[in-house]
């Protein structure tokens, strides 16, 4: 008789009992550890410093969504391009969008940030923090995204295509009518987890003054030095937005799920 750590892929679903009961138990866990550490600092928690500062904050959050969801359909924008290109029988924009994804998949987000902004942004003139703060987080998650949509280009079978061409549709048609409605139901679970990244990515911006949600509580941090305070907010505040759309990545995992 064997046993397993791991559950195999046929397992049971866990009875609700069961699964709120180790939910809160990890919770309780979590939570102790966190308590033994401030205890063992003997420190004194003031949350009023955060009231102070409630509309710096605000409008540091405001941003967070707005550079996020604009930097998402940008990025979405790119990735489609890009991914195109990576299948192209043209050889410059093959090789072109090979040399994109590899060179920003392979460099830290925060060396790219300084490289657009301080040597490209500076020779093109372009000066609004806010605007290029955009560009760059979307040219990074871009190249993120082009692998994500190649990956559903790539799961399509080859009997479709075949299909595609015995009844002689072009190449746009093929994509709009029959190609694309797939790869999009299938490229949804991950594009979802990817749009989570993008938002916690966005508080890089900070090194360049965009005053985004990390931003904004840095400077009330320098001015009240609650840091415990500010670290814990801004760490709530991003879960908020991180963990709905988790949610809605397992949901969209589950719902378009394809048997292989």
């Amino acid at each position: 008789m064997s046993h397993f750590l791991i559950a195999p892929p046929d397992k049971k679903k866990i009875p609700a009992a069961a699964r709120w009961f180790n939910i809160l138990l990890v919770a309780a866990f979590i939570i102790a550890i966190g308590w033994f550490a401030v205890a063992r600092l003997n420190y004194q928690f003031d949350w009023s410093v955060l009231w102070r500062f409630r509309v710096k904050i605000l409008r540091g959050y405001g941003m967070t969504f707005v550079i996020s969801v604009t930097s998402l359909v940008l990025s979405l924008l790119i990735g489609t391009i890009s991914a195109l290109a990576l299948e192209s029988r043209i050889l410059f924009f093959k090789y072109l969008a090979r040399a994109y994804v590899e060179g920003i998949r392979s460099t830290p987000f925060l060396v790219q940030i300084n490289f657009f902004y301080f040597i490209i942004a500076t020779a093109l003139g372009m000066n609004n923090k806010y605007l290029l703060g955009i560009l760059i987080l979307s040219i990074f998650t871009g190249a993120y995204v082009t692998e994500i949509i190649r990956g559903g280009l790539l799961s399509i079978p080859e009997s479709q295509w075949m299909t595609i061409r015995s009844l002689s549709f072009s190449q746009a048609q093929a994509y709009r009518f029959i190609i694309f409605p797939q790869v999009f139901r299938r490229i949804l679970p991950a594009l979802a987890g990817q749009l989570s990244s993008l938002v916690k990515d966005s508080s890089l911006l900070s090194v360049i003054a965009v005053s985004e949600l990390t931003k904004s509580v840095l400077e009330a941090d320098a001015i009240t030095f609650r840091t415990f305070e500010n670290l814990t907010f801004l760490a709530v505040g991003y879960m908020v937005i991180t963990i709905p759309i988790s949610l809605l990545s397992k949901y969209l995992e589950r719902k378009y799920y394809y048997e292989s």
